[in-house]
C-alpha cells in the first residue's frame, strides 16, 4: 500500500512551488471577499437598519437564497449574525467550485495532457499526485480559513467573537476540502476531465438546489445535505462545530473512495465508459457550423438546462412571496411605501445573478476556438478552403445564439407566473422582457473575449475576472456606497434594472453597437496574427 504514496511528499513541494502565485491570490481573493464587508454590513445596520433586515430574510425568497438564520427576534440579529447568514453559504459554494476545479485541473487534465505519463516515469507511487494535490488542497484551505477568521476577529466587533470569527473561517475552509474530495471522486469515475468538471459543479449545484428546498419546507433535512454541513454552524450566534465533524467524515471517506478506485482504473481512463461513436460521421459534420456546433453541444445543453433549472427554482418561491406578504405588516407597508411590488423588486435581484451566469456560456464559447488551436486541431480545417474569417464568424455567432438562449431561459418565465397565480402584478412578458433587457450586457462579454481571441488570445480567461467584478459591484452597490465613476466600470450598471426602472432603449442600442464594433476588431486581428498551435 505504501509504495502506491511513494514521493508524494516531493511532489507536495513541487505543487506548492509550480502554484504558489495561483494560492497567494486565491487565498487573499476568496479571504478578502468573505470578510471584507463587514464595514458596508455596519453601515446597513445603522438605526432600524438590523430590525428591517431581519424582517427581509424571513422571505421565503432570500432563506431560500441565503438559508436561514437562528435568530428568533430581531433583537438577536446583530453585525455578527447577520454577516453570518448573508455571506457565509455564497463564500463556502466559491471555495467548493475553486478547490473541485483545482483537483480536476492537476488529476485528469494532466493526465489528458500526457504529464502523468512523465511523473510516472520515475520512481513515484501511482497515487502519490492525487494524495499531494489533495494535501496542497487542505493546505489552501486551512489558509484560507485562517485568514477569514483573522480578518473577522482584527475588526474587535463585540458580535464578532473570536470563536465565531474562527468558525466562521473554519466553516468556508471545510466548504473547500469537501469540493476538492468530491471532485477527486469524480475525477476517477468520468471519462474524460470535462465530464469530472461538469458532475462536480453538477453536485455542488443539486446540493444548493435542494437544500433551498429544504430550508424553506423543513430546516432539519439540511443536516442531511453535505453543503448543510457548512453554512449550519451558525457562527457567532450558536456556534455549533458539530457539523464540520460530519463534513471531516464526509471527506475522509469520500478521499478513502477515491483512492480504492483510483488503484483499479488504468491511467487516462475511467470508470463510465465513453459513449462509442458512429461507424461513420454524421454529414453535419462537413461543415463548420457543424463541427462547432458538435465541439460545443455538451457545454451548451448543460449550461441551458442549468439556467433552466435556476429559473423555474426561483419562479417556484413566488408563492410564497404573496403567503408572506400578506402575513407581515412591516414589509407590507415598505413595499407599499417604495410603489415596488416583491415580485418586481426580487425579479431586478435575480435576474442580475442569473445574467452573469448566462454570460459565462458565450465566453467558453469563443475561447474554445483558441484551445482547439493550440492543440494543433485547426490546421487540417485551414488546410482546406477554409478561411479564418469563418472559422472566427462561426465561433462567435454561435457565442451569441447560446448567450441568447440561455437568456431566455433564466427569463423565469411561465414557472413564476404560474405560481403567483391571479392578481400577480406581473406576467409572462414582464419576466422575458426584463430578462432580454439585459442581454446587451452578455454580448458585451462575449464581444470582449471575441477581442481577446483575435488579438491576444491568453488574455481570453481574463473577460472571466471582469465578469465576476462586474458581478460583485452590481450586486453589493446597495450594501457600499461605491463612486459613480467606480460603478460605471461595470457594464451592467448602465443598463436600467427592469422591472423597477423603466427599459433605454438607447442604452440599449449603444452597447449593442459596441460589442459589434468590438467583436469586428477582434476578427481583424484574428485575420492578421499568427496561429499559436504548439506554443
Amino acid at each position: 500500500m505504501r509504495h502506491n504514496f511513494a514521493r508524494w511528499d516531493m511532489l507536495f513541494v513541487q505543487f506548492l512551488k509550480r502554484d504558489w502565485k495561483k494560492i497567494l491570490v486565491w487565498v487573499l481573493g476568496v479571504g478578502l471577499f468573505s470578510a471584507g464587508f463587514v464595514p458596508a454590513f455596519e453601515e446597513i445596520g445603522k438605526g432600524q437598519g438590523f430590525r428591517g433586515l431581519y424582517e427581509t430574510m424571513q422571505n421565503p425568497a432570500m432563506i431560500a437564497i441565503v438559508g436561514p438564520t437562528p435568530a428568533d427576534r430581531a433583537e438577536d440579529y446583530t453585525l455578527g449574525a447577520m454577516y453570518a447568514h448573508e455571506m457565509l453559504l455564497f463564500c463556502g459554494l466559491l471555495a467548493m467550485i475553486l478547490s473541485a476545479l483545482h483537483v480536476i485541473g492537476h488529476t485528469r487534465r494532466e493526465e489528458e495532457l500526457g504529464l502523468m505519463d512523465l511523473v510516472r516515469s520515475f520512481q513515484v507511487g501511482r497515487q502519490a499526485n492525487s494524495l499531494a494535490v489533495m494535501a496542497e488542497t487542505v493546505l489552501i484551505n486551512v489558509l484560507l480559513a485562517f485568514v477569514i477568521g483573522g480578518i473577522l476577529a482584527g475588526y474587535g466587533e463585540s458580535s464578532l467573537s473570536a470563536e465565531g470569527s474562527l468558525l466562521f473561517g473554519a466553516s468556508i475552509g471545510m466548504a473547500g476540502i469537501m469540493g476538492a474530495a468530491t471532485a477527486l471522486v469524480m475525477a476517477q469515475i468520468m471519462p474524460a476531465s470535462s465530464a469530472a468538471t461538469g458532475a462536480s459543479l453538477g453536485i455542488v449545484g443539486a446540493l444548493f438546489l435542494v437544500r433551498a428546498g429544504t430550508d424553506i419546507s423543513k430546516e432539519s433535512l439540511s443536516m442531511l445535505n453535505p453543503l448543510g454541513w457548512t453554512y449550519l454552524t451558525y457562527p457567532f450566534t450558536e456556534n455549533r462545530w458539530g457539523p464540520l465533524a460530519l463534513a471531516a467524515l464526509f471527506t475522509i471517506a469520500a478521499v478513502a473512495a477515491a483512492f480504492a478506485l483510483e488503484g483499479r482504473r488504468d491511467l487516462g481512463a475511467g470508470y463510465l465508459p465513453e459513449r462509442q461513436g458512429r461507424v461513420t460521421a454524421r454529414k453535419t459534420l462537413l461543415s463548420v457550423h457543424g463541427l462547432f456546433l458538435r465541439l460545443n453541444k455538451g457545454v451548451i445543453l448543460a449550461w441551458t438546462i442549468a439556467f433552466l433549472v435556476i429559473g423555474a427554482s426561483y419562479g417556484s418561491i413566488y408563492g410564497d412571496m404573496q403567503t408572506f406578504l400578506e402575513s407581515n405588516d412591516i414589509m407590507r407597508q415598505m413595499f407599499t411605501a417604495s410603489g415596488v411590488s416583491i415580485e418586481a423588486s426580487f425579479t431586478g435581484i435575480i435576474l442580475l445573478v442569473t445574467t452573469s451566469l448566462v454570460a459565462i456560456l458565450p465566453v467558453a464559447v469563443v475561447n474554445r476556438l483558441f484551445s482547439e488551436e493550440v492543440r494543433l486541431r485547426l490546421s487540417q480545417l485551414l488546410a482546406t478552403r477554409v478561411t479564418r474569417a469563418r472559422l472566427y464568424w462561426t465561433n462567435v455567432l454561435m457565442a451569441v445564439l447560446a448567450g441568447l438562449a440561455g437568456t431566455a431561459a433564466v427569463g423565469l418565465g411561465a414557472t413564476a407566473v404560474a405560481a403567483m397565480g391571479d392578481g400577480a402584478s406581473m406576467d409572462i412578458g414582464d419576466f422575458l422582457a426584463a430578462g432580454f433587457n439585459l442581454f446587451p450586457s452578455v454580448l458585451f462579454f462575449a464581444a470582449l473575449a471575441a477581442l481577446a481571441l483575435g488579438w491576444s488570445p491568453r488574455l481570453g480567461k481574463a473577460v472571466y475576472l471582469y465578469l465576476a467584478y462586474s458581478f460583485a459591484l452590481n450586486y453589493f452597490d446597495g450594501l457600499v456606497d461605491f463612486p459613480e465613476w467606480v460603478s460605471k466600470t461595470a457594464v451592467q450598471s448602465w443598463i436600467p434594472r427592469m422591472p423597477v426602472e423603466p427599459s433605454d432603449g438607447a442604452v440599449f442600442a449603444t452597447i449593442t453597437v459596441i460589442s459589434a464594433a468590438l467583436m469586428v476588431l477582434g476578427y481583424f486581428g484574428y485575420r492578421r496574427r499568427d496561429m499559436a498551435e504548439g506554443a
